[in-house]
This record gives structure tokens, C-alpha cells and sequence, in this order.
């Protein structure tokens, strides 16, 4: 069952993680650079300008134990609502709805569900979690609003790396390309836990509506292991009229988060 709601949930689970990725060390390949005020800015320029998007794609989870291929069907009303449907031979195993209050999924090997908001499933995952995380992860922006945060900006392999200032265990950083200041990778780290997460993005395509990466690779690693999780985007295509039909099977039973 988890490796379907990892999968169909890929930023809660791996967020839940409370994830770290691995510290980038001084190095001959690091070299400091002038603080660029219109980084973030420029950054922004790239944001996908549409209404709906629809995306048929490839899913590999895979950790210590097992792994899985499925495919995803992944449907976004851009800032109102997201469909994910994860289907093994053309059976669906589990789907979710993710507005911007609630979300809802449900999964049919053990025959569950659950149902709330984000106040309660941020709790129970240790971590704050909203729509904009899930929505920015799936069409490769930021998990976090850059805009709203102070960054060290470096020059680390010929990608900038901005590196979240805050003077706390959860670090965060954010790797662009300097031409266009598309986001390469996204580290997430917690030193005391001793657990970390990095998101990558690769093979960009450029459409009417903007820039979106067709590749993307989580890998986390926590004291109980790895998981690592690769999405390829098959099939895309922008503002189509999108139905987002949900609804939990008869019979199955309520997770409860207290």
C-alpha cells in the first residue's frame, strides 16, 4: 500500500520525511558570488501560465525492499484543485484530490481512505504542508515562495545555489541554471534527524505556456531507508477542459489522524 500513496502523494510522503539533503562542502568548484537582487526575479519569469494542465506519466518507487513501475494521470486546475489517479495494468490502485483546504485520497489494496485539511495532515506529518507545495513540486517551481525568503547566493558547479538563511535545523536550498534560472534541484535538510530529501528536474520543453520539466527524481533517505521516486511526464497537454471525478469506493475504511 505505501509504495502506491508514495507515489500518488509524492510531496506529503517525502516532505513527512521532514527531509534533509546532504550539505554541499567547500570546494574548488564553489566560488562566492555578488548577492544578485533579480535572482528570484528572474527566476519567476519562467512560471507556466495556464489554466489547466494534464499529464500522463511513467512512475518508478522503489527503496530497500521493493520496487514498483506504474503510470500516473495527473490533472491541475492551476491554484484550485489537483486529480492524481496511480494505475498498475490499467487498474486504478489509488487516487487522490487535493484542493487548496482539503485532501483527500484513497487506495484499494487495504481498502482505506482519508478525508481533512491541511492543518491536521501538516500535524500529523510533522511538517507545514498546503496546496502550493504539491502544485509547485508537479510543474517544477519552488516548493517555497523564494520571494518571501533571504538567501546566501554561491556559484557551485555553475548552478546558483541559494541557501536559506535562517538560523534553524531545517535548511533549505535551491539550485538554478543561469541562463534562464530554471530550478535544477531543491535540497531539504534536517542535520539532528539525520534525514534528507533533494528533488532534481531535467529535460525541459518549451510550450506556448512556458517551461516545464518532463523528469523528475526524489530521492530521500531517513534512519529506516531510502525511497527514491521517478516521474516522467509522457503526455502533456495545457487548458483543455478537465473533468475531476472522486469518490471513495463503498465499503472502505476511514483513516483517522488523531
Amino acid at each position: 500500500m505505501k509504495k502506491y500513496i508514495a507515489i500518488l502523494l509524492v510531496t506529503i510522503l517525502m516532505i513527512s520525511c521532514k527531509s534533509k539533503a546532504v550539505a554541499v562542502q567547500n570546494s574548488n568548484t564553489e566560488t562566492a558570488a555578488k548577492i544578485d537582487n533579480k535572482t528570484v526575479e528572474k527566476h519567476y519569469e519562467n512560471k507556466l501560465d495556464f489554466s489547466t494542465l494534464y499529464i500522463k506519466a511513467s512512475a518508478k518507487y522503489e527503496d530497500e525492499k521493493q520496487s514498483q513501475n506504474v503510470t500516473a494521470e495527473i490533472k491541475i486546475e492551476k491554484d484550485k484543485q489537483i486529480l492524481v489517479s496511480i494505475r498498475f495494468l490499467g487498474i486504478t490502485m489509488a487516487k487522490a484530490l487535493i484542493t487548496t483546504t482539503t485532501v483527500s485520497y484513497y487506495e484499494k489494496i487495504k481498502g482505506s481512505y482519508y478525508e481533512g485539511d491541511f492543518t491536521s495532515l501538516s500535524k500529523w506529518l510533522g511538517t507545514e504542508l498546503d496546496y502550493n507545495k504539491v502544485q509547485n513540486l508537479l510543474v517544477g517551481e519552488a516548493l517555497d515562495d523564494l520571494r518571501k525568503g533571504k538567501y546566501t547566493q554561491t556559484i557551485v558547479e555553475n548552478l546558483i545555489r541559494l541557501e536559506d538563511e535562517k538560523e534553524t535545523n531545517l535548511k533549505k536550498t535551491f539550485f538554478l541554471e543561469p541562463e534562464k534560472y530554471l530550478l535544477q534541484k531543491e535540497q531539504i535538510s534536517q542535520a539532528a534527524e539525520n534525514i534528507q530529501l533533494e528533488i532534481k528536474y531535467s529535460d525541459n520543453k518549451v510550450f506556448n505556456q512556458g517551461t516545464l520539466p518532463t523528469s523528475i527524481e526524489i530521492n530521500a533517505i531517513q534512519p529506516k531507508g531510502k525511497t527514491d521516486i521517478n516521474l516522467n511526464y509522457n503526455t502533456i497537454s495545457f487548458n483543455e477542459e478537465l473533468s475531476f471525478p472522486y469518490s471513495v469506493p463503498s465499503g472502505y475504511k476511514k483513516i483517522i489522524i488523531k
